[in-house]
């Protein structure tokens, strides 16, 4: 058996053992007996993220608009006015879970405040609270119930910026002379005080959460992050913790691009500069190098609902992106920004449902698998399972595809969307397929490899 092979199946036997598969049953599960934490997580592979506030109602980004204003944008006075009428009578928690059923999302991450300061959960310690708007009712304990009951892993975007709280910043001032925070001010310790009041709520109310999504921006470890993850760990100790607070996380998180290699350990990915991924090499590392990490990337190019952009990625581009992300080893965090009633908006619904569609058919090559063996050829990515390598092909080129770089042995190939078995010829450093003349399908077709 090749070392590549003996290092995946190391690798794969705690992430594919039952009692860890991403259930709110088997987190608590893998809490009490010590199982591998992100094992549930390395399962998953996608999952659904959750844009939503009163920001929904005026068609703008959350909170950016009050810290980096634009000319002719939307005033900060008018801005904080907003949860005054906001008032979403069309949620139904169950309908985005159902949506993300469809769309073969294994998780959800909702966010119960952003950098604006507004929570969208009831929380004792401030007054800029969704039960304080028309709508009177608690989001987050809606999403969560729901979640629970349908033994979908819930978890929570939490901001550790507030541009609403005194003690944050000078809120004497405009949000955008000041949105970074003043730890240099007295009151700084109030406000750390009042964010780990705000976790302990969100982490001891609402049930097992899977995860927290901190989006601390810049200078993060003004947040005392070793000092929370401690508080953390003590309310729930299999909660994961993603790496934008200050300290290190479980993962890490590239917003917006797809890193170009596979992540290592000691590279940092966090934040939106993508020339970062320009230090990684096209190359396979050891299981024990290898950083866990997940892409957050959106469908149009807004996170909160905007009706003016209708600049929509294609069904193919994010099946290929979640294609992409799988064959590095990472997880697709897709973003949708529901309407101001509570609605996902339809071409938000078309393009999840064609994502899933694509799952239906092709997930084996995606769940519970990690990076393959084949990195950095045009046309195709490889992802690999404890006993198969999966081809995804972009570039269908009959009547024969040709890979190098594997060396298990192979005793099967067949095409995953319908079993169709396929001629092959193995030899020392080269493994030859023959495809038929049509793909399979559209956007990847995917060859699964049997390996001895």
């Amino acid at each position: 058996m090749s070392a590549y092979l003996q290092s995946r199946r190391r690798f794969l036997k705690s992430v594919l053992a039952s009692s860890c598969l991403p259930s709110l049953g088997g987190l608590v599960w893998a809490q009490a007996a010590g199982c591998d934490r992100t094992a549930w997580y390395r399962q998953a592979k996608f999952g659904m993220f959750i844009h939503w506030g009163p920001y929904s109602q005026a068609s703008v980004e959350a909170s950016w608009p009050i810290m980096v204003p634009k000319p002719g944008g939307i005033t900060e006075a008018a801005y904080r006015a907003l949860p005054k009428t906001f008032n979403p009578t069309k949620f139904d928690p169950q309908a985005w879970i159902d949506l993300a059923r469809q769309a073969g999302q294994k998780y959800m991450v909702f966010t119960t405040k952003h950098h604006d300061g507004f929570c969208m959960f009831d929380s004792s310690y401030t007054d800029y609270k969704i039960t304080n708007t028309p709508y009177g009712k608690d989001i987050v304990a809606q999403l969560a119930r729901a979640c629970h009951a349908d033994e979908m892993p819930i978890g929570f975007y939490y901001s550790p910026p507030d541009m609403h709280h005194p003690d944050f910043r000078d809120t004497s001032k405009l949000a955008s002379e000041n949105w970074h925070g003043q730890p240099e001010r007295p009151q700084w310790p109030g406000y750390l005080a009042y964010m780990q009041l705000q976790l302990r709520e969100l982490l001891s109310r609402y049930g097992p959460v899977a995860l927290v999504w901190f989006d601390g921006l810049n200078n993060q470890e003004k947040y005392d992050g070793a000092r929370v993850l401690r508080m953390m760990a003590e309310i729930q100790p299999a909660t994961l913790t993603n790496d934008r607070l200050g300290v290190d996380g479980d993962y890490e998180t590239p917003e917006q691009f797809i890193p170009t290699a596979i992540p290592t350990k000691g590279i940092r990915l966090t934040g939106v500069d993508p020339s970062v991924s320009s230090k990684l090499k096209t190359t396979v590392p050891s299981a024990e190098d290898f950083r866990l990490w997940e892409t957050c990337m959106t469908i149009n190019n807004t996170w909160a609902y905007n009706k003016n952009d209708t600049d929509y990625k294609s069904s193919r581009a994010l099946v290929r992106g979640l294609v992409e992300v799988a064959s590095r080893g990472g997880n697709l965090l897709l973003n949708v920004g529901p309407q101001p009633d509570g609605q996902i908006q339809p071409e938000f619904q078309q393009r999840l449902k064609a994502i899933g569609a694509w799952l239906t058919r092709n997930g084996d090559s995606i769940y519970g698998t990690t990076y393959g063996p084949v990195q950095g050829v045009e046309g195709l990515r490889t992802t690999a399972g404890a006993k198969c390598i999966y081809v995804h092909l972009f570039d269908w080129t009959p009547p024969r595809c040709t890979l190098t770089g594997i060396d298990a042995r192979v005793l099967s190939a067949r095409l995953l969307a319908n079993g169709m078995p396929l001629t092959f010829r193995q030899t020392e450093g080269k493994l030859e397929i023959e495809i038929p003349q049509a793909a399979p399908d559209p956007d990847v077709s995917v060859i699964a490899l049997n390996l001895f």
